[in-house]
């Protein structure tokens, strides 16, 4: 392994989230297109699962996971338990992934019912924020992108025939 790959590796393990080029190549002292080819190398170099661990690329950075060829002994180990998410919850992710940004009362208004509390528990877990203004829009944020392991959301998956609840508001 390089000593650029290492520091890259190291800035990884280190942030325990998906860390963007900017910031790869701030570490290294370099610039984005060499911090983008050393961590093409890095990403080649840990994808046989040899290491334990891959890189993932989502929400526009790239982060540290276990490889997949070691997720039953991750599993087995530390039982490791996914954030747990409401059925509203996820009602509400979906209305403001699919339409974003989106009001309070839009998503009420799909919903059929107050999404206030929902809305405020999402905020507070940094999987939705909210533009300034009047009235607030929300969107979903890179936290969201990461949980759901997504680099974007044009990789949300296609809605169903029975589609989403059309807004009103």
């Amino acid at each position: 392994m390089s000593p650029e790959e290492a520091t890259l590796l190291a800035i990884l393990f280190a942030a325990g989230r998906a860390v963007g080029l900017a910031e790869l190549a701030r570490g290294m002292g370099t610039d984005e297109a060499e911090a983008g080819r050393v961590l093409a190398g890095l990403e080649a170099r840990l994808a046989d699962g040899g290491h334990g661990v891959a890189v993932e690329r989502v929400a526009g950075g790239a982060r540290l996971v276990v490889h997949p060829a070691h997720l039953a002994a991750v599993r087995r180990a530390l039982r490791p338990r996914p954030p747990r998410l409401s059925r509203a919850a996820l009602e509400v992710l979906a209305i403001v992934a699919y339409h974003q940004p989106v009001t309070k009362a839009e998503i009420d208004a799909a919903r059929g019912k107050d999404s206030g509390a929902v809305i405020e528990g999402l905020l507070e877990r940094g999987l939705i924020a909210a533009r300034p203004g009047r009235p607030r829009r929300y969107l979903t944020t890179a936290r969201f992108l990461e949980l759901f392991g997504l680099s974007s959301l044009e990789e949300l998956p296609p809605i169903p025939e029975a589609g989403l609840p059309e807004l009103r508001g």
